[in-house]
């Protein structure tokens, strides 16, 4: 793990718990890019609540599949593997799968909700990546060039989380009815961690709990009912680290007070 900060968290000082808010294009994309950190740091006072910001509905191989029956459908799995993991909240906005474009008003819902929450730290998709490579290869059925692609709900999320992190959520003539109207307050995000960047610099070990991340994601019925056991045995091993641990990497930023 050369070149990586390695989290060492420990119970926040005077016992008070800390909030961390995971904002994600679609339902399984939390647990995929921080399930384990999710798990474990809840371990340790963490307080983690889900955002999603679309409905899912593109997500089905299955010709008979409505998207009225599919939106509740992934929305109750994504509580499932919510509750696996020790994850205090899920919140549904309703952006559509695959159509996703930053609007004001999406921009407005993901502040109240970082207002809401007060979170020290924000977890999102990194916005300004399409391709994204592997890590690493872990043997030769792992080539190299080997990928995934941040497609466009995921990179608008980001833009759409970032930008509210700092400097919306901060300033008061952003969205002033929220506190006006509402009662919530302005809010200044401490830590902002990107899941999927091509250029991580901090790495949080969650062997501990892989298996709690693997048992979230089997939750996910309507993306992998159809792949059995050998699909999360694979990607098991394509996320062992030659040392026989497990990582979730992200790009870190400590953002001023």
């Amino acid at each position: 793990m050369r070149g990586f900060a390695i989290s060492e968290q420990s119970q926040p000082a005077g016992g008070k718990r800390k909030v961390a808010l995971v904002i994600a294009a679609h339902p399984d994309d939390p647990d995929f890019g921080v399930g384990g950190t999710a798990a474990l740091w809840s371990q340790q006072d963490w307080d983690f609540h889900y955002l999603v910001v679309t409905n899912g509905s593109k997500g089905s191989s299955d010709r008979t599949m409505t998207l009225e029956r599919l939106v509740p459908m992934r929305q109750e799995e994504q509580r499932a593997a919510a509750r696996t993991l020790g994850v205090r909240s899920c919140t549904f906005l309703s952006g559509e799968d695959g159509e996703l474009e930053y609007s004001r008003q999406t921009l407005g819902q993901i502040v109240r909700e970082i207002r809401r929450l007060q979170p020290d730290a924000v977890f999102t998709h990194t916005p300004d990546i399409i391709l994204r490579r592997l890590f690493r290869a872990l043997d030769d059925e792992q080539p190299e060039h080997l990928g995934f692609i941040n497609h466009r709900d995921h990179r608008t999320t980001g833009i759409m989380a970032v930008d509210a992190v700092y400097p919306t959520a901060r300033d008061y003539l952003n969205f002033s009815e929220q506190i006006d109207d509402e009662g919530l307050q302005t809010h200044n995000v401490l830590e902002l961690y990107l899941f999927g960047s091509n250029d991580p610099n901090f790495a949080v070990d969650v062997t501990e709990t892989i298996e709690r991340k693997i048992a979230a994601l089997t939750q996910h019925v309507s993306q992998f009912a159809d792949r059995g056991e050998a699909f999360f045995a694979q990607i098991k091993k394509r996320w062992r680290d030659p040392d026989d641990r497990y990582y979730e990497r992200f790009e870190h930023v400590v953002l001023p007070g």
